[in-house]
């Protein structure tokens, strides 16, 4: 946290991002992101499906982030790596979990998959059977006392306040979905709606402990530009946590342009000319071969008829 803190004041912004496979972790850190997180999302999302999809029964989610641990930690070198942990799984042992990630070699942990994604009748049900955003915070707090690095995700005021009593480093300040590409949310709030969101969780963090960090993440932020108006209009703002943003659209962007300047390539006029003349000549022995089988079918019927 020292490290952040004297980039801060150099006027650097905190940047993490996800890291699905091997490679995402081998770009990013070549890029000097600050933090490198791995969500059983990010299997999903760079599978080709949505990453809204880690919120769901598709698989276990904390045992894919072990799995995925064997590809992602091997190849970073000096870059921190968090865990994203379900909190909510009810077959967990807490502390006996977070040694395990330690021991795996991960820094710290983020709350993904969370119930903070969910609201209305779905959301009041995980609340009321067992299944509650305190159990997100309770891992959180757990970490801590444990020094692991701790960025929860956070979606409101209230939240963020939970969040920074329970001694987070650092507060994610999480917009939704990320928009754009193939596979991104096609709706979202605004920029500005987001200014005056992530605002409130800032001062909400802040107003439990002053000295927390707070970063924005999803929905509309999904550009470069989008981070920095989002930094440049809020107070207090230290940074950005990209998952889409960092491997998934930059990777869509860059494999559709490559294989689109592969495909202008033009083949030279004499080769398209040979290839004219022989497609020519296969045509024309084609139909010899189609007129000379013709023949032979007519004679054989003839002398069928004379027997």
């Amino acid at each position: 946290m020292t490290r952040f803190r004297e980039q801060i004041a150099r006027g650097e912004p905190i940047i993490g991002g996800g890291a699905g496979t091997g490679l995402s972790a081998k770009g990013e850190e070549v890029g000097g992101i600050d933090l490198l997180i791995v969500y059983n999302s990010g299997r999903y999302r760079m599978a080709g499906r949505g990453s809204s999809a880690g919120l769901l029964a598709y698989g276990n989610a904390n045992q894919i982030v072990k799995e995925m641990a064997y590809e992602v930690l091997p190849v970073v070198k000096t870059t921190p790596v968090l865990a994203g942990v379900n909190g909510t799984d009810p077959f967990i042992i807490p502390r006996l979990f977070l040694e395990e990630l330690r021991a795996l070699g991960f820094a710290g942990i983020q709350n993904f998959p969370t119930v903070g994604l969910f609201d209305g009748d779905i959301r009041v049900a995980f609340e009321e059977t067992g299944m509650s955003y305190q159990l997100e915070v309770d891992i959180v707090k757990l970490a801590r006392q444990m020094d692991l690095l701790t960025t929860p995700y956070v979606f409101n005021p209230a939240e963020a306040e939970r969040m920074a009593d329970a001694g987070a480093d650092l507060i994610v300040a999480h917009m939704g979905v990320t928009t754009g590409g193939s596979i991104g949310a096609k709706s979202s709030k605004t920029l500005d709606d987001c200014v005056k969101r992530i605002q409130e969780i800032a001062d909400a963090a802040r107003g439990v402990n002053p000295d927390v960090l707070v970063i924005c993440h999803g929905g509309p932020i999904s550009e470069p530009p989008d981070a920095e108006y989002i930094i440049t209009n809020c107070r207090g703002v230290d940074g950005f946590y990209g998952a889409s943003s960092v491997e998934r659209l930059p990777a869509e962007r860059a494999i559709s342009d490559q294989i689109r300047m592969f495909k202008s390539i033009r083949l030279p006029v004499d080769a398209r000319r040979a290839v004219a003349a022989a497609g020519r000549r296969a045509l024309s022995i084609s139909g010899q071969s189609t007129r000379s089988a013709s023949r032979k079918r007519s004679k054989m019927a003839r002398r069928r008829g004379v027997r």
